[in-house]
Order: C-alpha cells, then sequence, then structure tokens
C-alpha cells in the first residue's frame, strides 16, 4: 500500500556511547587514590611541621633517698608503705643510747678539764705571790749586799756578815727566778687545759648533734615508695633506706625529634595528656630543652640517654623536652614513670 507524503517519517536510531575500557577506568583510581594519598602526606607534614607531638614521655619526679646521719639498730618505725609525709615528720628512730652515753663522757671530760682550769689558775695565783714576795726579798737582799760591802772595804763590817748579805743576794735571785718559772709553767698548764675544755666542748657537741641524728626526719614533703625497713634493721650512716617521692618535683619529660625542637623555647604552652587521668588535656608550660644526649648507654650517665629503638625499630634521635603543668590535676594525683602525651602548637 502506497505511504502518503503526510505520514511522518521514523527518526534514525541514535548509536549508544561505548564503555569505557577497563584500564582507563583502573588508572583514574589509582590517581585519585594516589593524589588523595599524597595530599594526606603533605597535610601531615606540614601539621607535624608546625605541631609538636609525642607520645614518648612520662610523669617524672625527685626520687629522694633518705640516709642516716649516724649508724645503729632501728627501734622505732612510724610510716608506712605510700603514706603522705610533710617535710619534718619523723620516719624512723635508731637506738640512743651509746649516743647519749657518748654525751655522759663528754660532759664529765669538760668537768674535769673544767677542774683543772682551777687547779692551773690558782697554782698561777701562788706562783705570782710567791714573785711579788721573791722580788721584794731580793730587793732587800741587795740593799743589804751593797751595804755591807761598803762597810767590808772600810772594815768598818766583818767580813763574814758580807759573805751572808751575798749569799741572801743569790737565795732571793732563785727565789725569784722559781717564782717566774712556776707562773709560765701555771700559764702554761691552764692554756693546755684550756685548749683540752675546748676539745671536750666540741667533741660534747658532736655527740649531742649524732644523739639529735638518732630520730630521722623526712627532707621534704612527698609520699613514701617501697619501703622495706623494719625495726631491728640497722641503718648505716651514707646509706639510703626510705624513698620519698618529692611533691614539689613534678615534671613532664617528653622526648621529641630532632626536627621538633628547633621552635620550641622555655615559657610556651604546651598541652599533656596523662594516661593516669585520661580524656583531659592539661595547660602547661616549656621550662627547658636539653643542650645534648649520650649515644652511649653505658655509665657515667651526665647526659640523658634516649634510647634510638623501640620494638626493634630503629627511631629518629630524641631530645628531651622538661614540661611542667600550670596547675596539678583535679584530683592532684600524680604518678611517677607514669605515661603521657604531650602536643605543643605553634606560637
Amino acid at each position: 500500500m502506497p505511504v502518503s507524503a503526510s505520514s511522518p517519517q521514523p527518526a534514525p536510531a541514535t548509536a549508544a556511547p561505548e564503555p569505557p575500557s577497563h584500564a582507563a577506568s583502573r588508572l583514574r583510581r589509582v590517581v585519585a587514590v594516589g593524589g588523595t594519598i599524597l595530599v594526606l602526606f603533605a597535610l601531615w607534614e606540614i601539621l607535624t611541621y608546625y605541631v609538636a607531638y609525642t607520645d614518648d614521655a612520662y610523669v617524672r619526679s625527685d626520687l629522694v633517698g633518705v640516709a642516716p646521719e649516724v649508724t645503729g639498730p632501728i627501734i622505732g618505725l612510724y610510716i608506712v608503705d605510700n603514706q603522705a609525709i610533710k617535710k619534718g615528720d619523723r620516719l624512723y628512730k635508731i637506738d640512743p643510747t651509746p649516743f647519749q652515753l657518748d654525751v655522759n663522757t663528754r660532759q664529765a671530760q669538760i668537768e674535769e678539764q673544767s677542774a683543772l682550769v682551777r687547779v692551773a689558775e690558782e697554782e698561777l695565783s701562788t706562783a705570782q705571790a710567791a714573785l711579788e714576795s721573791a722580788k721584794s726579798a731580793h730587793t732587800y737582799a741587795v740593799e743589804q749586799q751593797a751595804r755591807f760591802a761598803v762597810l767590808a772595804a772600810s772594815n768598818n763590817a766583818p767580813r763574814a756578815e758580807l759573805d751572808r748579805a751575798d749569799n741572801e743576794l743569790r737565795r732571793t735571785a732563785a727565789e725569784k727566778t722559781i717564782a717566774e718559772i712556776a707562773i709560765t709553767k701555771a700559764k702554761t698548764s691552764i692554756n693546755v687545759h684550756k685548749a683540752a675544755l675546748d676539745v671536750a666542748k666540741a667533741e660534747k657537741a658532736t655527740a649531742e648533734w649524732k644523739l639529735g641524728k638518732t630520730d630521722v626526719l623526712a627532707p621534704t614533703d612527698g609520699w613514701i615508695i617501697n619501703l622495706t625497713v623494719r625495726i631491728g634493721d640497722t641503718a648505716t650512716v651514707t646509706i639510703a633506706n626510705v624513698g620519698i617521692v618529692d611533691a614539689h618535683a613534678w615534671r613532664i619529660m617528653a622526648n621529641y625529634k630532632e626536627y621538633y625542637i628547633r621552635p620550641l623555647k622555655d615559657g610556651h604552652t604546651a598541652w599533656v595528656w596523662l594516661d593516669s587521668d585520661p580524656w583531659r588535656f592539661h595547660k602547661a608550660r616549656i621550662t627547658g630543652v636539653a643542650r645534648g644526649i649520650s649515644r652511649n648507654p653505658d655509665p657515667p650517665m651526665l647526659l640523658p640517654y634516649v634510647a634510638p629503638t623501640t620494638d626493634w625499630i630503629r627511631l629518629q634521635r630524641r631530645i628531651p623536652v622538661t614540661i611542667v603543668l600550670d596547675g596539678p590535676p583535679p584530683d592532684g594525683k600524680l604518678y611517677m614513670g607514669a605515661d603521657a602525651r604531650t602536643v605543643i602548637f605553634p606560637r
């Protein structure tokens, strides 16, 4: 049948787009993932360059080792483990008996030397009186000898009287010399006994000091840690037997990688996360950046040593930074050696 000229003609069919190849789709995904990784890496590098963060940090205080200043058996213990104490609190007592006996001995020596000083002073007074008497007798003897010498020369006195006058002159001169020697001896004796008295007083003061040290006192506020002392133990001078965690020396030791420490300065603000007090950030400040570390773990440890490895992974060298909290945690508790994390933002 013939088709009318006014009849609509069917539209030509359009060609369907070719599906992208599998390789091109995969390439786009790789580029997208790689680009994302590069952007994230760049952002991370920028962030870590300006924001100093480390989880290699810990809480630190001073561990004060209390050593007795005298040696002796412990007869009284006034503390328990983990007890909070104040400066001046008694920790333990050493048997004071031998030290009290020493004080008594020194006191007896003082009294003895004091008595000897008084005796020597009396001898000095006696010798001085004898010297005055000898001087008077000697003066009279000199006058008599001179008179009899003149009389004997003019034959107005017998020679025997002159001889007696000469003898009396020699005797009084000898007595004067003896008195002078006695004075010197008495003065020397006084000096010797006074020196001995000073020594006895010094020894007594030392003995009293030792007696006072039989009560061992806390040198600072803090907490008793790892107490092992028991009544009956012998406390030995200079050997610490009680440890105290100082309540006034808390700080955070944060080991920062070398490239972090360039902008760090004393007084910069830091934020601290304590693992013992999680989910809280505590404001703090930098109080010091170490100017050196030891690369050798062997003593003497005059420089701090920071291990360069962890779990067999070699780490970049880290420098200790000291950070102090602006205030104590809300519950007032810090634990020496506990882990912490710190972050320092750009200024």
